[in-house]
């Protein structure tokens, strides 16, 4: 079958793209024939085996998503000119899942979404002007998909007719092969934090993200520890900024990485203090690498995090926050011991299924 995705893809960082990539790969190792139709980039390229599609368009916050809906739509013509597709995929409700459901609906093509998480928890919530047009996404959309149960409750909870039947689980998944267990310290050496231990944080440096917080916990903890933040986004300025003028010791950024899987096995332990959270990729990214993992209480990584491999915070608390890094940086024993179950626990989200009806 061929299969048209809509949503972002590398080169571009994050847990969409990296769901879109997993899926796509295996559909390609499957036989099927995958189109991903992403944002603009200078360095769009196929890769493995994946046909990549780069739209144009300015990065421009607040025009940016609707440039894209427009393009993407634009780009999904012109594949359909070309080739006969089967099925279109959008990741996001808005703008991918919106172009994607649109084409689709045009053109009689059995189209799917999968919601991962802000497009539900922040746009749909915060943006009254948008829940139209995303309850229209979930009213045309064949299927709809959840990363995790917390998204699907809140998509059923739209009220949109017969949404409870159609909207499914759709786990994100984590490649072994890639998170690897193996020791591989290059990392810690090139920086030189070898003298004490590692607390990670990977992500996007926005606001629900609570990496200011990590910083506050930083100021009062009594374990003594580097603090990697790995990732941009707007508040990285701002971050940074605090840091310097208010003194925080041992805080490193290194900005966007697309090597993660190199530096999460130099970290002792990972922590996402989200205050809203649809899944969380990154957690299980950590346990595959043999990681104890830290995570607010909240969304799908209660639904990731059990007590054999991490610990949960209060995210509003910053009390919690240290508390739970001191317990773990200063009990060799614990952390040996949530190290040991950590990639049991990733190996339950390694399967990557082929979601779409009757395609295996």
């Amino acid at each position: 079958m061929k299969i048209a995705m809509v949503g972002q893809f590398p080169p571009h960082v994050g847990g969409v793209g990296v769901h879109i990539h997993t899926l796509s790969k295996k559909l390609v190792s499957e036989g099927h024939e995958v189109y991903v139709i992403t944002y603009p980039h200078k360095d769009i390229k196929d890769i493995d085996g994946i046909h990549v599609i780069g739209t144009k368009g300015l990065n421009i916050p607040g025009v940016r998503g609707l440039m894209f809906k427009m393009n993407a739509k634009k780009a999904l013509e012109e594949l359909l000119e070309k080739e006969d597709i089967d099925i279109i995929h959008g990741h996001y409700l808005f703008p991918a899942g919106a172009a994607a459901v649109e084409v689709g609906k045009e053109h009689n093509i059995r189209t799917y979404v999968t919601a991962h998480g802000s497009d539900m928890f922040e746009l749909y919530k915060t943006q009254p002007f948008m829940r139209s047009t995303i309850r229209k996404v979930l009213r045309d959309a064949y299927r709809v998909f959840a990363v995790s149960n917390a998204l699907r409750h809140e998509i059923i909870a739209t009220g949109v007719p017969g949404i409870a039947d159609k909207t499914k689980l759709s786990w994100n998944s984590v490649d072994i092969d890639k998170f690897s267990s193996k020791e591989n310290d290059s990392f810690k050496k090139e920086n030189k934090l070898e003298d004490k231990p590692i607390v990670l944080f990977v992500g996007n440096l926005i606001k629900r993200k609570n990496v200011n917080s990590l910083l506050e916990a930083k100021k009062i903890a009594n374990s003594d520890y580097y603090l990697v933040i790995v990732g941009d986004g707007p508040q990285y300025k701002k971050l940074k900024k605090k840091v310097e003028d208010e003194n925080i010791r041992d805080v490193i950024f290194t900005g966007a990485r697309n090597d993660v899987e190199n530096i999460i096995p130099s970290c002792d332990v990972l922590i996402l203090p989200s205050f809203s959270e649809s899944f969380g990729l990154v957690l299980i990214e950590a346990l595959a690498c043999g990681k104890p993992v830290i995570g607010s209480k909240v969304g799908g990584i209660t639904e990731i995090i059990t007590e054999d491999v991490g610990l949960f915070v209060n995210p509003n608390k910053i009390s919690s926050i240290a508390r739970a890094v001191d317990n773990i940086i200063n009990d060799d024993e614990l952390r040996l011991v949530l190290s040991l179950n950590a990639r049991n626990r990733a190996m339950d989200f390694a399967e990557v299924t082929i979601p779409y009806d009757g395609v295996e």
